[in-house]
């Protein structure tokens, strides 16, 4: 499956929030529908919004260009505006960040707008091309923390769908069902939009990866049943120190690994790795919606005038982590490490 593509002139984005009941894909010749698409969730998971932003903002040099930039400095500063409504679209993933740092670097360093404009897209095919390749890298560095009969649970999506393709944690259990390793998953369904139930059990169950699908408040019940012998979740953010940021319920997912001596991997690429985030005190936490909460299927399922709060992801530390599997390496017991091993 293909989650997002240049076309040269424009961007193709999967609509992940229709999934699994329809694959729609929307084309986009506007840079500020891209901006959208990444805001509503039609395209999500840290690897994918950088990717995103990246084409955007291509995009946007396009669209600038076209409409007549009267001189270098008000395309840069066009497309320097452009970069600043992707930063802010979502705050707690640093691959978009570390997507719009490559694209500002190109606009800083240019002096004609239109090889500016040619370098950022070249810059965004390439961010896609990496991608896959630090996945499946990803996948073969992680795959041997996985055994021949294992059950792993998995918590969110962090997928082909996630990705440019292949996937972080998804990624190192196709890795392993290629050497032939027998694996079953077991997928939370990740509320309140469930990506666990739409995106993670379609991706697996059109792999032919046996998966089963369960509640978030089910996990703790099957790790003490013995059913759950791995975790392994993706990642948004990971701090200087190995706390992680993932989607919300991850933390309470790595308590319960911890009290019942069951391992807790990460897998991400090194781009959401953020050495200049201390710890994960320090990291962004997104707001949403509230009506993400109070409605299931459009349908209002909370009383009028409670109070709801919906805090996208939490933060796991890393004494609970086993290990960091990335596309450079895995760092094991983190804590007291850090990353700093893999990014020297």
């Amino acid at each position: 499956m293909e989650t997002i593509r240049w076309n040269g002139d424009s961007v193709t984005i999967l609509d992940q929030r229709v999934l699994p009941h329809e694959e729609l894909y929307h084309t986009y010749v506007r840079y500020w529908d891209v901006v959208l698409a990444i805001k509503e969730m039609e395209i999500r998971g840290a690897p994918a919004i950088g990717i995103a932003a990246a084409m955007g903002i291509a995009l946007a040099s396009r669209n600038i260009l076209a409409e007549g930039a009267k001189d270098l400095k008000g395309f840069k500063d066009a497309v320097g505006t452009a970069i600043q409504h992707f930063e802010k679209s979502r705050p707690t993933a640093v691959n978009l960040f570390n997507a719009a740092a490559r694209m500002k670097k190109l606009l800083d360093s240019g002096s004609n707008a239109e090889q500016i404009s040619q370098g950022m897209e070249a810059e965004a095919v390439a961010m896609l091309r990496e991608d896959i390749e630090s996945n499946r890298a990803m996948g073969r560095n992680g795959s041997r923390y996985l055994s021949d009969g294992d059950v792993v649970m998995t918590h969110c999506n962090a997928g082909a769908l996630a990705t440019g393709g292949y996937g972080t944690a998804l990624g190192v259990i196709r890795a392993a069902v290629e050497e032939n390793k027998k694996i079953q998953v077991y997928a939370c369904e990740t509320r309140p939009l469930l990506q666990g139930a739409r995106l993670t059990s379609w991706e697996l169950h059109r792999d032919g990866i046996p998966v089963t699908l369960i509640t978030d408040n089910m996990a703790g019940y099957f790790m003490k049943k013995g059913v759950i012998k791995k975790v392994i979740v993706g990642a948004d953010r990971i701090a200087a120190n190995g706390d992680t940021a993932n989607k919300i319920g991850t933390y309470s997912h790595a308590v319960l690994a911890k009290e019942h001596r069951i391992p807790f991997y990460v897998a991400a690429p090194v781009t959401t790795l953020d050495p200049a985030t201390g710890t994960g005190d320090d990291i962004v936490i997104e707001e949403r919606s509230v009506d993400e909460v109070a409605f299931f299927l459009s349908q209002q399922i909370a009383p009028e005038g409670i109070t709801i709060h919906n805090p996208a992801f939490d933060v796991t530390p890393a004494r609970y982590i086993t290990a960091i599997i990335t596309d450079r390496g895995v760092v094991e017991h983190p804590e007291g490490k850090g990353i700093g091993e893999l990014l020297k």
